[in-house]
């Protein structure tokens, strides 16, 4: 199937020379930090005018492999808790990009609660918003888009763990590209607040302490469970090097500092 592009002209340009110029601006490459091979990255999805700078630190600093998992949330109540789809492409303002149908299949068979669904992903912005960056820093990528909509913690560890051993058993690097929002809505004092207790539990790599902090402080973290299916599978693939690359609020563009989110970027190697 082709996924036609859902946000285009609203969270990122329609323009495909205004894309690329866009993108280009928030990737700009670190000459004290060149790139380098990460296991996974977490990074924000929200308009590219809020977050597109944070988002671009974190990609920026990856080496990019060619096979990608995109794994984001399901902001909205339709379909699967746990959707994939594992053929066709998906469109956006610079062309269509390739699902990898191999890895896909690999995925469904480690992790029966992954399923075939179109619908949770047909008006999902959260993956949508990473192909554009993918498709200027790594061209001939090719990826798996999976949407959560579930906050069992349970399943959650379940795919996590079917991740890691899909990625361990590949003879080819994969990027477990992540992706979250923090905090939302609040001022910006108490989201900054909010926003490093659940960074701390990132850093650590605590999957249980990241989903406890999350509800226990009432951080309204829109990714929490694929930041806890990301942290299970690093923890089994040893990951030990997670990095803060950079962080902000919507007030650093707003400068409206009464009701703000929060955003991270960071990778895991």
């Amino acid at each position: 199937m082709l996924r036609l592009p859902a946000v285009a002209g609203r969270f990122y340009p329609s323009n495909p020379e205004e894309l690329t110029a866009l993108i280009r601006k928030c990737t700009v490459a670190d000459a004290q930090n060149p790139p380098i091979p990460v296991r996974a990255c977490l990074v924000p999805h929200a308009g590219y005018v809020y977050s597109g700078q944070v988002a671009g630190a974190a990609l920026a600093r990856i080496a990019l492999p060619q096979k990608i998992i995109i794994l984001g949330v399901r902001h909205y109540p339709r379909g699967e808790p746990a959707a994939i789809l594992s053929s066709g492409a998906w469109r956006t303002s610079l062309g269509d990009a390739q699902i990898d149908e191999e890895l896909a299949e690999a995925l469904k068979k480690a992790c029966p609660l992954l399923h075939e669904d179109s619908v949770a992903h047909s008006t999902e912005h959260s993956l949508e918003v990473q192909v554009p960056f993918l498709q200027v820093l790594a061209p001939d990528f090719t990826f798996v888009p999976v949407a959560l909509g579930t906050v069992q913690f349970e399943s959650l560890v379940s795919v996590g763990e079917a991740i890691g051993r899909v990625l361990e058993a590949s003879k080819e690097n994969v990027l477990l590209l992540t992706t979250s929002d923090l905090n939302h809505y609040e001022d910006d004092a108490t989201t900054r607040v909010k926003d490093r207790k659940a960074i701390d539990q990132l850093l650590a790599l605590d999957a249980r302490g990241l989903y406890d902090t999350c509800r226990n402080e009432g951080i309204s973290m829109c990714g929490v469970g694929p930041a806890v299916t990301m942290l299970t599978a690093l923890n089994a693939l040893g990951a030990k090097k997670p990095e803060l690359v950079k962080y902000a609020t919507s007030a650093d563009v707003s400068g409206d500092r009464s009701a703000v989110v929060g955003y991270a970027g960071m990778i895991f190697s």
